[in-house]
């Protein structure tokens, strides 16, 4: 008897379905160099967006960060750019490629100030139009490369499969823009979108 409940315990501990987290990457230092930005620039300083393009495509890799709390508070699943009008691109479903380029539906590195809401013919119908600040993604604007949902974009991690791709958006669940939109509506000051790799 005491053997069968043993062996009914550990088939328990070894076969039972509990999801593992895969731990995500340290994001210590971006987090750092963030906050700095915000303070000198005029940013929001409670909270920016990281978007880690070299994380598969089928796991949260769009991170809310609390400056406050030190600590990640939300995350999701965003598309990335398909990069294949320009030239060839055999990968583009499982890794994102960069260009600054008009028209070549390549996802764009760097930081971003967080524009004006405005309508959008996609997901929940809401838009933000994203400034890109640096040399790699100040076409943001002139590319039409904004913050938006997709109704093809899953609400949760769907790995090994893949997300749809862009044409250089961040493309989010409706449920998770819907989180985005109301915490953008109340911000008072820009908010910063950085995408990595």
């Amino acid at each position: 008897m005491k053997n069968s409940l043993l062996v009914l315990f550990l088939s328990f501990i070894c076969c039972n379905n509990t999801k593992v987290e895969t731990p995500i990457k340290d994001y210590s230092s971006k987090n750092v160099a963030a906050l700095e930005y915000c303070k000198k620039n005029g940013f929001n300083e409670d909270y920016y967006f990281l978007v880690d393009l070299g994380v598969h495509p089928g796991k949260n890799r769009f991170f809310i960060y609390d400056f406050k709390a030190n600590k990640t508070v939300d995350k999701n699943i965003v598309t990335h750019g398909s990069c294949d009008q320009l030239e060839e691109n055999p990968n583009k479903w499982q890794k994102a490629k960069f260009s600054n380029t008009v028209d070549s539906h390549c996802s764009m590195k760097g930081k971003y100030k967080i524009g004006k809401r405005d309508y959008s013919s996609w997901g929940i119908n809401v838009k933000y139009w994203l400034h890109g600040l640096e040399k790699t993604n100040e076409s943001a604007v002139k590319r039409v490369v904004v913050l938006h949902s997709w109704d093809a974009v899953s609400n949760e991690e769907i790995y090994p499969k893949v997300s749809p791709l862009s044409w250089g958006c961040p493309a989010v669940s409706n449920a998770f823009m819907r989180k985005l939109d109301t915490r953008l509506q109340k911000s008072e000051k820009p908010v910063l979108l950085w995408i990595v790799e």
